[in-house]
């Protein structure tokens, strides 16, 4: 396991596009959640422990917010073939396990990752309604223990732009795995 910080990214960027297949065998793009205000697009995998340590925060705020106009969606890069553990029927079964409200897709080509400039497990993103870039930057504090969360980043970002404001919090790099690139 190698530890990496995403990078910053360039706020109001707009989202890369996308084709890939959820664990439910549906096809989606950035059209299929046209309809809501806030996008959170995250990059993540099945054996990360990153992941892992926070896939009940990130089901919770889905539930949360998801009356609020806020759709997550997450994202599998991993090279399946040297990470099995990461395989498409093993994202199914980590979808069910973890109870994930939100749609689970496979980048299989890992093109999605590399327009994204994703780097990590997990990677967050959030855009607008326009699905310009606002906020590329950590859950929270402490992925290891969520009793001891003192600043709930992502929290915060979702509610500034729910309310139309600027989002005022650093953006703090997410922090996780390495994204296993094929070679």
């Amino acid at each position: 396991m190698v530890l990496l910080k995403s990078n910053r990214g360039e706020p109001g960027s707009p989202a890369p596009d996308f084709s890939l297949t959820g664990v439910d065998g549906k096809v989606y793009s950035l059209s299929a959640f046209s309809g809501k205000d806030i996008l959170v697009v995250i990059f993540m995998c099945n054996h990360c422990p990153y992941v892992k340590a926070v896939i009940g925060r990130l089901v919770k705020l889905q539930s949360d917010y998801a009356a609020k106009g806020v759709q997550f969606v997450g994202i599998s890069p991993n090279d399946t073939e040297a990470y099995p553990d990461d395989s498409f029927d093993n994202m199914k079964l980590f979808h069910a396990e973890y109870g994930m409200n939100f749609p689970y897709l496979i980048d299989e080509t890992q093109d999605i990752a590399k327009k994204y400039d994703a780097v990590c497990t997990p990677d967050i993103y959030v855009y607008d309604k326009s699905r310009t870039l606002k906020y590329r930057g950590r859950l929270d504090d402490n992925w290891q223990d969520e009793s001891a969360v003192k600043s709930q980043d992502l929290k915060t970002a979702l509610n500034a732009l729910l309310t139309g404001k600027e989002i005022e919090t650093d953006q703090i790099p997410s922090m996780g795995c390495s994204i296993k690139w094929k070679k």
